[in-house]
């Protein structure tokens, strides 16, 4: 992945993207790709992180249920649930621009846990727009999926996903996890494509990580930062 700094003040880079040992090792090799457009506020990408409460609304039912919110609540699949433990948080100088997810994921099959199926996930976010999702499996093993948010125009991003995985592990299994993921992502895009951006939102005591996500991100924000503003078009003569 090529990286370009781009800041509206005409500032210096401040901060790298980090590399990823085993990639550059070549202990983790590319296993697949996604690409999605998403017509959302770019902040509001990243911000799922912090949103906690969505997560048993859009992301508990299995992910044989699809990624339409009108049927992933079908009962047919009731059987088959995620459960998720969510903790978000910014890291300390020197590297403030940075801020992480520690994720827990369980899953439950007639109401009954799954241990085999347990795993760990960081989420390790760089700067605005840049992801590494690091995941680890007692025995399928580890990998990262690298995400990239880019800004096409005014309220649409490009979101790509990438996986790299062991070398020794059979393609198949790294497949899966992308394949998981991507449903996963589909659902917060049904949501995105379909809310409008609050800069000063109400918020109950549940969404405190928001509120603080949201203070996190503003420093990536300028006084010379771009606005959208709507126009209002007017049919008078």
């Amino acid at each position: 992945m090529i990286f370009v700094w781009f800041h509206c003040d005409g500032v210096e880079p401040t901060w790298s993207v980090p590399e990823q040992p085993e990639i550059t090792a070549k202990e983790w090799v590319y296993r697949g790709r996604t690409e999605h457009f998403v017509n959302a506020h770019i902040e509001e990408i990243p911000e799922n992180a912090a949103d906690i409460a969505h997560l048993t609304f859009l992301h508990e039912p299995g992910i044989i249920t699809g990624t339409d919110l009108r049927y992933t609540k079908s009962r047919l699949w009731d059987f088959v649930k995620h459960t998720w433990k969510v903790q978000w948080m910014p890291e300390p100088p020197p590297n403030k621009h940075c801020s992480q997810m520690l994720l827990v994921h369980q899953l439950l099959l007639f109401g009954k846990h799954v241990p085999l199926l347990d795993f760990n996930v960081v989420a390790r976010q760089v700067g605005p727009g840049i992801v590494f999702l690091t995941f680890k499996h007692n025995f399928l093993g580890t990998g990262v999926i690298l995400q990239s948010v880019t800004p096409v125009e005014p309220l649409l991003q490009k979101v790509t996903h990438i996986i790299y995985y062991q070398r020794n592990i059979p393609t198949l299994i790294p497949k899966f996890m992308l394949k998981a993921e991507c449903i996963q992502f589909e659902r917060d895009v049904m949501v995105w494509n379909n809310k409008k951006y609050v800069s000063k939102p109400l918020l109950v005591k549940e969404d405190a990580a928001i509120q603080k996500h949201r203070r996190w991100y503003s420093q990536f924000y300028s006084e010379n930062s771009p606005q959208f503003s709507y126009q209002q078009e007017s049919l008078d003569w």
